[in-house]
């Protein structure tokens, strides 16, 4: 039996991002009915686009606005658009007896009749479809081969409150919020120097984002600035939701437990960084704004620090130093020194510990993962549950878990107060994201000290240390201040010195005015 060859023409792929444009122009012809249904074909399939056609005035020129319902200014719309072009405008001519010469065109009415701040022209549909989409509101005139994008840009925003992961006692409460404008006037307000730069750029192939690379002109480092902006521009994905994408492209290396880009909901933060010769990033839609290029101190570091005097600042933040020792390698410590050696710990501490123990039948490494993933799954119950009941459910589940793993003779009394040391002095950590790193580096230390014991610890920690010497952020050293050393550098590291003896700016930034004062 002979087979049928098939008719069937072979598939062809087809880019979804790509729209057949052949049935119209790229640019604006000036025939208004047809550069008007051109514009439908493209975006009228939208249900909050709205198309208004009327005449300009009493004569018969026609014009049309095309705007989104939601993102723009409707107020400004109907009583200084609409109003100007179609009763003002009829008043003004009556007036000048109807006979004035002026020939109605985009420009006369840019110049005499439309009282808005900003206005632009565009002759394209592509570029046209674009502000249309971010709120503009664009005006189509008969006869005229260009359009007026008319900012009136105006989406619900957050009002300005006090940042929710970076509370403090003593400071600003002033926290970004997710309109860009806002976060931008934010800094300005702080600043007030006309030597701060904002650089625009687009990020995002098929929905674009504003994102704003703030420094200050005369203070930083050129060659880490192009470096932002060059990051910047490469970034190549569909859509950047948040400053957590921008993070994760930018950042100098990706395998890292690290983060090399700050995070913040402070502009006083912001501020503070830019004046030490840093750059800042900000983007549409996102209350976080990211600070380059960073250092491990700095992820201790909190804007309270400096609002107090240097001898409180210091000791609360070697005090922070301390935790985060404790939140890496709490259990790890206590599994070596249980585990392999027994004969470091003084003799009735020891007996103590050993008595707590009879009975249970898990060797330390079992008994500090079992309460460590209880207390990782509690905490992260305690984030995604509604914010009345999350605190509530936390402490409460973390009580009773323990209480009764000891009861059952599951875990020992002594395991559950590392482990509750250990998660205290992790809620110490000021940055959330570097918290993360450590929760997680914890096991592997737990791990190590599981199979080598000290050594293993020690292991580890050299191993910590040699990536941490590697690692960079934008060309500056991750351990900067330490490493290379820098006594300058050390009035601003572990320790907080006086704000007088702090003169100069971090000299691991090489900044064009490295002193702060004289």
């Amino acid at each position: 039996m002979q087979r049928r060859k098939s008719k069937m023409k072979p598939f062809k792929r087809v880019n979804p991002d790509e729209k057949d444009h052949s049935a119209y122009p790229a640019e604006f012809t000036g025939d208004f009915a047809k550069d008007l249904e051109h514009l439908k074909q493209e975006i009228g399939q939208n249900s909050d686009i709205r198309f208004r056609e009327f005449n300009i005035g009493h004569s018969s020129t026609r014009a049309a606005i095309i705007f989104i319902d939601g993102l723009c200014d409707r107020q400004l719309i109907d009583k200084h658009i609409m109003r100007s072009l179609m009763h003002d405008f009829s008043e003004e001519r009556m007036l000048l007896g109807d006979h004035s010469g002026e020939k109605i065109s985009l420009e006369y009415l840019k110049n005499n009749v439309l009282p808005i701040s900003e206005l632009i022209e565009a002759n394209t549909i592509k570029e046209t479809v674009q502000e249309i989409l971010i709120g503009n509101a664009m005006l189509l005139l008969e006869g005229s081969d260009e359009v007026l994008i008319i900012f009136t840009a105006k989406g619900k925003t957050r009002s300005i409150e006090e940042p929710v992961s970076e509370q403090s006692v003593r400071g600003p409460r002033a926290g970004f919020n997710e309109s860009i404008s806002d976060n931008s006037a934010l800094l300005r307000r702080n600043g007030r120097n006309e030597k701060l730069v904002f650089s625009k750029f687009q990020v995002g192939k098929r929905t674009k984002k504003d994102l704003i690379v703030a420094y200050i002109e005369d203070i930083a480092n050129p060659d880490i600035v192009n470096e932002v902006k060059s990051r910047v521009e490469k970034i190549d994905i569909d859509n950047v939701l948040e400053s957590g994408y921008v993070e994760q492209l930018i950042e100098d290396n990706f395998l890292s437990p690290f983060p090399q880009v700050q995070n913040t909901e402070r502009p006083d933060r912001v501020m503070a960084a830019l004046m030490e010769g840093r750059v800042a990033i900000l983007l549409d839609g996102t209350p976080f704004a990211l600070i380059v290029p960073v250092t491990f101190s700095m992820l201790l570091q909190a804007s309270e620090d400096y609002y107090e005097r240097w001898i409180p600042g210091t000791l609360i933040r070697l005090l922070r130093f301390l935790a985060t020792f404790i939140s890496l390698f709490g259990p790890a410590l206590y599994i070596a020194f249980v585990s392999f050696h027994q004969g470091l710990i003084p003799t009735k501490l020891a007996m103590s510990i050993m008595g707590t123990r009879d009975g249970v039948p898990f060797p330390s490494i079992i008994e500090a993962l079992i309460m460590e993933v209880a207390i990782e799954i509690l905490r992260e119950a305690g984030l995604r549950l509604p914010k009345p009941i999350g605190p509530a459910i936390g402490i409460v589940g973390a009580l009773i878990i323990g209480e009764a793993a000891v009861q059952a003779g599951i875990v020992s009394p002594i395991m559950v107060i590392v482990v509750a040391v250990t998660a205290i002095s992790s809620f110490a950590i000021p940055q959330y994201s570097f918290g993360i790193s450590l929760r997680y580096l914890r096991f592997a230390a737990m791990f190590s000290a599981a199979v080598y014991g000290l050594y293993g610890v020690i292991l580890f920690f050299l191993f910590l240390c040699s990536h941490l010497v590697k690692l960079k952020s934008f060309g500056v050293s991750y351990v900067s201040g330490a490493v290379p050393y820098r006594l300058s550098d050390w009035k601003d590291f572990i320790i907080r010195m006086s704000l007088n003896t702090m003169k100069r700016r971090p000299s691991m930034l090489h900044t064009k005015d490295p002193n702060r004062k004289g």
